[in-house]
């Protein structure tokens, strides 16, 4: 038996050899020999379990049971910790030379190493999939976030069988696993409880999860999940903040799990929301950066650059690239202008103040338990640019952006106080942005430039690395941190996986650089794209072009038309000086290399829409509702992601709801949204409500005339449509078919309601779309269902 096990394997591997699996090219240490140490192949996982011969013994007491199976890590196999902090730039932190104070990074740098040509993708879901698989991620599917995935290969949001995660590799070695706080891998037509769940957290490889599965989330109100479970944080305790929270959890896990078993590594990947907008951050972290920036974002550049020269984080001659020329000079601002943007910057800098803060927490642990001497930590600070996602002037509430709605100043300022609290979900102007990511030009989305590629990243091991303090400039990619955990865990990246032939893994370890500053690139080439924007590195040498700034509302030009830049970002660090009209020849040699790596790692069809392919009948992917036009909804159908919902926004529509109620009935039949955008039907004190709340902006009521009896009662909401795209219509109320109110909706939501809020039935959970029924939302009457139907709309006379 044991001999037929061996051959049955083995002939596998003998034929993804003959059907022309690549080998892994010479000096990438991932791949381990297909036989490790204690003799196991770990090439081919779940590693299958020994036969043992049948026994002949009747009486247990006269046999010998066989040795139990147990796969263990390699003996001495270190824990691992990836630190992952959100849209955060080159230039922000303390320990890149920016005005940022994280001492928890700088510590963590100060016994390890420092990496100032580590880059991302430019974009949140993509770097997420690309950093805990070591695939690019066209080749994961996820070629931009997964709201926005196609029907395309490359941009399915669905990552294929061919690739296993870096914690599933781990745990099927033997590792505890488990990921808090930001996921944003799964595709959206899957995060509900309908599943599959193979592509949240705990189906690609962690034992454990904590945290939120969207691209952000209400810091102060966050829509979190315990595996698949939703749960509900307490709220409502002072001071309570979603990166504690996370935290606490984190601590939790490891501390219990270091408790039961202190000799199994485990592997934890903490992935902070922050500093993703909404910034929201604690009072007292603000507080500490009160009047820090008034010298605004060009003076910080210019500051933040020469620390970086002092730090040798940047060479000595980097020169500072021109800033965008959408971005104004700070001395032609106007004065409320600058009040308003100084106080965005205060409150980013505490909100990032404050998770460094959480960070230390978790070494603090690992530092008392004896844990951080044989624990590989990579610290990335940020998985993308900083984000200029906040437009020119910045915003109040970010889901006016993702609605196509202008703020203006004189909105932000009525509400400069409320920054960072519960009552804002706020971004800063984009010139903090490119403030942040210095010395560089762009922001996050640009993936052709490093503005929106380049973060630090610290990696520290004292038992495995030597140096101390040093920095390393090998250019490197986040594909590149899975070879490097396999290396040094000397596990190598699988061959076959339940069955399924894994491509070669497309990172290449970093290990080779530990000790020796001087060491050649592993890596040579590397292509970048997201939207259209799009460039090619190769052998020191790098050429892209900007097809659309993140405040652009449309393209530039046509694909084909687009103007190629080109750098030798050898002796040019900050990409300040462009060859293309020097280099031409050069120039066309690497768009050529550009287009064959875009065809190896399926980048085309390049698909430059951005919001419009937040709707799946426009993107072309799948939706759970599958064109459906009408849903039937039973009590207890709550928590349910926009996604996952039908799609009411910009159609005719009706809600009928089968309702018994007491006298004065109050509380929600059925919404969508909270505070920051939303619609809800309603009972207050007996009387109908529908309110729309658009975009936080506007409120649009609809009541009935008189209290409704107490008894059985069909309600509806019949909402007759304008057409177009985000515009009003007329809502009638209905109460057992006599018309019991009426009145215009003049603005609706054209794109989405909120990343991280849910339509609910018979309640109104995270934040209420209407502040009045706040603490008064579950329904005091019965539901018997609730339907939704959506009709087009009636055409313009």
């Amino acid at each position: 038996m044991r001999l037929l096990q061996f051959t049955t394997q083995t002939l596998a591997l003998l034929l993804l050899a003959a059907c022309g699996a690549p080998q892994q090219p010479v000096g990438e240490t991932s791949q381990a020999s297909a036989s490790s140490a204690d003799g196991l192949d770990r090439t081919v996982l779940p590693i299958p379990e020994p036969d043992v011969p049948s026994i002949t013994e009747l009486d247990a007491r006269n046999a010998k049971a066989p040795a139990r199976f147990d796969v263990k890590p390699p003996e001495g196999a270190p824990n691992v910790l990836v630190v992952l902090i959100d849209d955060i730039g080159f230039g922000h932190s303390s320990a890149f030379g920016g005005p940022i104070q994280m001492p928890t990074l700088e510590k963590l740098a100060a016994n390890g190493l420092k990496y100032n040509r580590f880059h991302t993708t430019a974009l949140c879901s993509p770097t997420r999939t690309a950093l805990l698989t070591g695939y690019n991620h066209h080749s994961n599917n996820a070629g931009a976030i997964m709201e926005v995935a196609t029907a395309f290969p490359g941009n399915t949001g669905v990552r294929p069988g061919s690739i296993t995660p870096m914690a599933e590799v781990l745990r099927l070695n033997g590792y505890s696993t488990a990921a808090f706080g930001k996921y944003h891998e799964t595709p959206p037509w899957e995060a509900s409880v309908s599943g599959p769940y193979d592509r949240w957290p705990t189906g690609s490889g962690f034992d454990k999860f904590y945290g939120f599965i969207g691209g952000e989330t209400n810091q102060w109100h966050p829509m979190v999940y315990d595996g698949v479970t939703r749960v509900y944080p307490p709220v409502d305790n002072p001071g309570y903040h979603f990166t504690n929270d996370m935290t606490d959890q984190a601590l939790a896990w490891m501390n219990t799990q270091q408790s039961l078993t202190p000799d199994k590594p485990f592997m934890m990947y903490f992935a902070t929301g922050a500093t993703h907008a909404p910034h929201h951050a604690p009072k007292e972290y603000v507080a500490k950066y009160k009047g820090k920036f008034a010298q605004g974002w060009d003076k910080v550049r210019e500051e933040t650059l020469a620390r970086q020269k002092q730090l040798g984080v940047v060479p000595a001659n980097t020169t500072l690239a021109p800033k965008p020329a959408d971005i104004k000079d700070w001395d032609k601002l106007t004065a409320d202008e600058k009040r308003l943007f100084e106080r965005q910057m205060e409150v980013f800098a505490g909100f990032a103040e404050h998770t460094d803060a959480q960070v230390g927490r978790l070494i603090d642990a690992l530092e008392e338990r004896g844990e951080l001497e044989n624990t590989l930590i990579f610290y990335i600070v940020g998985d993308n640019g900083s984000s200029a996602e906040g437009g020119m002037i910045g915003m109040y509430n970010e889901n006016t952006y993702f609605n196509g709605v202008q703020e203006t100043l004189d909105m932000q300022l009525s509400r400069i106080e409320e920054l960072g609290t519960e009552h804002t979900y706020n971004h800063f102007a984009a010139g903090w942005a490119v403030a942040g990511n210095t010395p560089f030009t762009w922001t996050k989305q640009v993936a052709s430039n490093f503005g929106g590629t380049r973060n630090g990243m610290v990696m520290h091991w004292p038992k495995g690395i030597k140096a101390k303090g040093e920095v390393r400039s090998q250019f490197h990619h986040v594909i590149d941190v899975a070879p490097t955990v396999y290396a040094a865990t000397g596990l190598p990246a699988p061959r076959l996986v339940n069955g399924i032939e894994q491509r070669p893994i497309e990172g290449v370890a970093m290990n080779y650089c530990f000790d020796d500053p001087k060491a050649a690139d592993a890596r040579k080439t590397q292509y970048f794209e997201m939207i259209g924007n799009r460039a090619i590195y190769h052998d020191g040498w790098y050429a892209g072009t900007i097809h659309k700034a993140p405040w652009e509302a449309a393209p530039r030009r046509p694909l084909t038309e687009d103007v190629w830049e080109l750098y030798n970002v050898n002796e040019d660090f900050s990409q300040a000086n462009d060859l293309a009209a020097k280099e031409p020849a050069k120039l066309e040699e690497l768009k050529k290399k550009f287009m064959e790596e875009a065809v190896k790692y399926h980048v085309l069809p390049i698909d430059d829409r951005s919001i419009e392919r937040l709707d799946p009948a426009i993107a072309g992917r799948p939706d759970l509702m599958n064109g459906k036009t009408k849903l039937v909804l039973y009590p207890g159908a709550k928590g349910i992601p926009e996604n996952a919902f039908i799609n009411i926004k910009n159609t005719s529509l009706k809600y009928t709801a089968e309702v018994e109620m007491p006298a004065k009935a109050s509380g929600v039949i059925l919404c969508q949204g909270g505070d920051f955008g939303g619609w809800s039907f309603y009972m207050m004190d007996g009387i109908l409500h529908y309110t729309y709340n658009w975009v936080g902006l506007e409120f649009f009521t609809v009541k009935s005339t008189k209290p409704i009896a107490p008894g059985k009662h069909t309600l509806v909401l019949d909402f007759a449509y304008d057409g177009g795209r985000g515009a009003g219509g007329m809502a009638t109320l209905l109460v057992d078919g006599e018309k019991a109110g009426e009145g215009r909706i003049e603005k609706t939501n054209a794109n989405t309601f909120g990343i991280d809020e849910s339509a609910d039935v018979g309640t109104d959970e995270n934040t209420p779309v209407v502040l009045a029924y706040k603490k008064r939302e579950t329904f005091t009457g019965r539901i018997q269902k609730v339907t939704v139907e959506t009709f087009p709309a009636a055409p313009k006379k």
